[in-house]
């Protein structure tokens, strides 16, 4: 698992020139995500990704309707390489990796605190959760679907099951033990969802 380094400390000197609109929001993003990994929500603001992205904030604004918007599409751009779903073409080895790198990736990482933290923030901010499920869930919950329809069609899983629900009940139950520490989240108890789970949908 790639780790996740988060320095958000120095502002960003540009040189002169105009720099191409994709790079100057690939920057926008990656300041954005080592902000709020390196200070949460709370120190997250436009004016700090402007200053280290070397960005306006016009900018910033031209393409990011709100702090919550942009706060989620940069940390899906900096979790996205550690999140990639592999394609073995075995689906208990794609679904264990991405489920082991996701619990590694929540529990010893920034990243777990911050996406509680917009979880929790979402509950009270209607943009927030909008943001949340354009921006992060959404996406993520696509490609589990599309890894899953993809065994369906190998006739490696049932042609009968449904998709959306294997996402809950794999994803849902290691946020269930992030959010809720009644039991810890650990790479076994990853591995043993799949386990569990892959029996009854074959």
């Amino acid at each position: 698992m790639a780790e996740l380094t988060p320095d958000a400390q120095t502002p960003a000197r540009r040189g002169r020139g105009r720099r191409p609109a994709d790079q100057v929001r690939a920057e926008i993003l990656t300041a954005a995500g080592e902000l709020l990994l390196a200070e949460g929500m709370a120190g997250f603001t436009i004016e700090k990704v402007a200053a280290h992205a070397g960005a306006s904030r016009m900018t910033i604004y031209k393409w990011w309707p709100s702090k919550g918007a942009l706060a989620l599409d940069g940390y899906f751009t900096v979790v996205a390489p550690t999140l990639a779903f592999t394609d073995t073409a075995d689906i208990v080895a794609d679904l264990t990796n991405q489920l082991v790198a996701f619990v590694h990736l929540v529990r010893d990482t920034t990243a777990g605190r911050v996406i509680s933290q917009l979880i929790g923030q979402a509950q009270t901010d209607p943009e927030l959760a909008a943001a949340y499920r354009e921006r992060y869930s959404g996406p993520r919950r696509a490609l589990a679907v599309e890894t899953l329809s993809r065994a369906m069609a190998r006739g490696q899983l049932r042609p009968d099951i449904d998709p959306e629900s294997v996402v809950d009940q794999l994803w849902g139950a290691c946020y269930h033990r992030l959010l809720i520490a009644d039991l810890p989240l650990t790479e076994d108890f990853a591995r043993t969802l799949v386990d569990n789970l892959i029996r009854g949908l074959r």
